[in-house]
């Protein structure tokens, strides 16, 4: 019967906590310090202890439901720079945005999207989705800047 060789393994596993004298970080605080609420078991993730001043909760806004501890996430980016590889006088929307593959289809359908003014594009475009206020007035404003000449 032939021997089969397994692949040599590498990777050490890590120590588990609490797991026995054997593995490395058994005792008996087990890398917890001595004494102590955290020492002794759970403590919630926004717990704050005694204070005086108002909780982090209490300073949030009230709302009502499920959803209240959930952020809502924000627009997907794109920089107006990138959109060179459009031809001039296009209408931007988000059809468009994802047939030249620039945005996240799933990420831009859930969040939207929004074209913000980072880099020179002298190209003209008309716009359906939001933008910021540079790109709207971008082909009215001038390129290059006037050098006065000192004396």
């Amino acid at each position: 019967m032939e021997k089969v060789r397994l692949p040599k393994i590498v990777a050490k596993s890590k120590k588990r906590q609490g797991r026995g004298m054997g593995s490395g970080k058994g005792s008996h605080t087990s890398g917890r310090g001595q004494k102590g609420q955290k020492s002794r078991g759970k403590i919630a993730v926004l717990f704050e202890g005694m204070k005086v001043k108002k909780s982090f909760l209490k300073r949030l806004p009230l709302k009502r439901g499920k959803g209240k501890f959930h952020a809502k996430g924000k627009a997907v980016i794109i920089n107006y720079r990138r959109l060179e590889v459009l031809p001039e006088g296009s209408i931007i929307d988000m059809k468009l945005l994802f047939k030249m593959r620039l945005v996240n289809e799933k990420l831009a359908n859930e969040f939207g999207v929004k074209v913000l003014d980072v880099g020179k594009n002298p190209k003209k475009f008309k716009f359906s989705v939001p933008t910021s206020r540079a790109v709207k007035e971008a082909p009215e404003k001038p390129i290059e800047k006037e050098v006065k000449a000192s004396k």
